[in-house]
């Protein structure tokens, strides 16, 4: 393996000597669980990702791509970490044709400054994933982020046209196309999204985008009943109503969601449900949502759009605050049958009350989708032992359990994935196909990839 100083040289000779640090400040800032890079470089476009990925492919330096950092606690413990290729500087847009509802766009920026770009004409495209703003493009799709707006649109994959990914042979490969109608042969950016960098590096993105609603409305359910918010979900489901994202909060996630830097314990629990559209659709969403409640023994309001986007906000990104306000807690994401949401909620609740533990859960409870926040206090310890129990719980309910932030010590003691699947073998094959010698975030993905 080449020494760090003649891997900084020759990087630095390929990209400019401004564009590769060794400072120990810009390395801790892409840290993975305390593990530093050895490096950091700062591609500018796409001709300087295929030379660095060649470049450590003919070292065996290991690559693990990044921008804002959003997403690198989610994974096992990376079994090197020679460079964190870092993709800020390429933000801009290309091929932009709204009237189409086409865009391509560089992995590095923003969804912030990409949904203000989109507002002029209109448009946006409805992702609200952990990260916020702040999120990378390029981020959010390889890890297919996504949060309570899936219900009605769709998660990254589904927005995704097509991409260009370089690989670690210092090539370009091209998925897909920048139509919405686009049927030659395989999707090869599907399988891209949700890779978690452990194929190749996104170096474009072409998305399908979105009219902006007319109107926006959040109406919030109040109950202390698990049974009265099944009630009230299946009716929702079941209804004509096509809201735009719905969540189920506890009393410690209702209480983020308000901005609250304590975490409210108690039953007490909040369905947020929004709709879009015209003022008379609208409407209409809001009268019958009032009768489903009604049926279901509830009642709700109807919130104010300051205070709704906000609350929407906070919700979508409350691993910020979680981990601003309690850097030692953990969440737990469970993927779960639909009508197994309450049953995973009801029983967590019970050992975090016994042993003291503040929780905030964050149901997404249209989709199957539950996060679970667990804040440890001064005379209680989270243990592997409970980690466990949870996901048994939610393997035997049909679903699964991923571990997304947690505490080094729980990670060395449990795989943040769980189990793998019927499906191994093949990614096996596709990491060995697409990064042969393993040089993309080796043994951050699912079975240690």
């Amino acid at each position: 393996m080449a020494t760090a100083e003649a891997a900084r040289t020759n990087l630095a000779a390929m990209v400019g000597e401004d564009r590769v640090s060794a400072d120990p400040a810009a390395r801790a800032l892409y840290a993975i669980d305390d593990i530093m890079p050895g490096l950091v470089v700062y591609a500018r476009g796409e001709e300087d990702v295929t030379a660095i990925l060649k470049f450590a492919a003919d070292r065996n330096l290991a690559v693990i791509p990044c921008r804002n950092a959003t997403k690198l606690n989610i994974g096992n413990l990376p079994r090197r970490y020679d460079i964190a290729l870092s993709v800020k500087e390429m933000n801009e847009v290309w091929h932009y044709e709204p009237a189409d509802l086409t865009v391509s766009v560089e992995p590095g920026m923003k969804l912030g400054d990409f949904e203000h770009f989109l507002s002029r004409q209109g448009l946006w495209i409805p992702l609200d994933p952990p990260g916020g703003a702040k999120s990378s493009l390029g981020g959010i799709v390889a890890t297919n982020a996504a949060g309570p707006l899936r219900l009605h649109y769709g998660a990254p994959r589904d927005m995704v046209l097509g991409m260009r990914v370089a690989t670690t042979e210092g090539k370009v490969i091209k998925t897909g196309g920048r139509v919405v109608k686009n049927v030659a042969g395989y999707d090869l950016a599907k399988l891209i999204t949700g890779s978690y960098g452990t194929l190749g590096v996104i170096v474009e993105i072409n998305f399908k985008l979105f009219p902006l609603p007319a109107r926006r409305a959040t109406w919030v359910l109040s109950t202390a009943s698990l049974d009265v918010a099944r009630v009230f979900r299946r009716g929702i489901l079941d209804s004509p109503l096509s809201p735009m994202r719905m969540i189920l909060l506890d009393a410690g996630a209702a209480s983020l969601s308000r901005g609250a830097t304590e975490v409210k314990q108690g039953n007490e629990l909040e369905i947020w449900i929004e709709f879009g559209g015209s003022e008379r659709i609208i409407q209409r969403c809001l009268e019958t949502v009032q009768d489903l409640a009604r049926a279901a023994g509830a009642s709700g309001e109807v919130l104010d759009d300051l205070s709704a986007t906000r609350g929407w906000d906070l919700i979508s990104d409350f691993g910020s605050t979680l981990h601003e306000n309690f850097p030692q807690s953990i969440i737990v994401k469970a993927a779960l049958p639909i009508d197994s949401n309450e049953e995973f909620l009801r029983f967590a609740r019970d050992p975090c009350e016994k042993q003291a533990l503040q929780a905030a859960c964050f149901s997404q409870n249209g989709i199957g989708i539950v996060h679970l926040c667990l804040i440890p206090n001064g005379s209680s310890h989270i243990s592997s032992a409970f980690i466990r129990g949870l996901r048994n719980r939610a393997i035997s309910l049909g679903g699964s359990l991923i571990l997304e932030r947690c505490p080094l010590e729980i990670k060395k003691e449990v795989d943040v994935w769980g189990p793998v699947g019927d499906d191994f073998v093949m990614m096996q094959k596709l990491k060995e196909l697409w990064d042969p010698k393993g040089v993309l975030s080796p043994g951050r993905f699912v079975g240690g990839l």
